[in-house]
């Protein structure tokens, strides 16, 4: 069968980009992000736009004119890398247009949790663990960031110092008590 009537794939065109697909917004929220990771995701944004982009487009135009592009790797690889990066710009537009940057400082000294805090809290057994909730396409599990809209950061939301609470895990309820909550500090102006 002749290569231009074959799908590439059966899969709905997804904006997630190259990488692993990130959770969807929960219907009538807002798009929550820090100043820093606001300004990650614009400024990857750019790097793909204004550099990766172009370098690609030249390599392709040059494969193009190389002759026979069935068989021209550079070319068969340019147009496919050329779909990711458009792929990941379509997502980056459409986060950043419906992000809602939120400043944590505003609530430096605080001992209420709300988004930006760092959280540490105790389980029933005494371990403490220490969190950082962020916007859902900031978020890193490894830094001990999470999501906004995850259980424990849904769970701990508003809570004070001291409070208990009980968090709904796989494994059943689980008791913790907020030990600790802290913001950064304001930037002197």
């Amino acid at each position: 069968m002749n290569k231009a009537f074959t799908k590439e794939s059966d899969a709905p065109d997804d904006d997630d980009g190259d990488g692993p697909a990130l959770p969807s917004l929960p219907a009538g929220t807002r798009n929550y992000m820090t100043p820093g990771g606001y300004a990650r995701l614009r400024a990857e944004f750019m790097q793909l736009i204004d550099v990766e982009r172009p370098k690609m487009v030249e390599t392709v135009s040059w494969a193009a004119k190389n002759g026979d592009r069935s068989e021209n790797g550079d070319y068969l690889y340019g147009k496919k890398r050329l779909r990711e990066i458009d792929r990941r710009l379509r997502f980056l537009t459409k986060r950043l247009d419906i992000a809602e940057v939120v400043d944590p400082s505003a609530h430096f000294g605080s001992e209420q949790i709300f988004f930006g805090a760092t959280v540490t809290y105790a389980n029933s057994r005494g371990e403490e663990k220490t969190i950082t909730i962020k916007g859902i396409d900031e978020s890193d599990s490894l830094a001990g960031e999470v999501s906004w809209i995850s259980p424990i950061a849904r769970t701990l939301l508003k809570a004070r110092v001291g409070d208990e609470l009980s968090l709904v895990t796989p494994v059943g309820v689980e008791k913790i008590e907020v030990v600790e909550v802290s913001y950064p500090a304001p930037a002197s102006a």
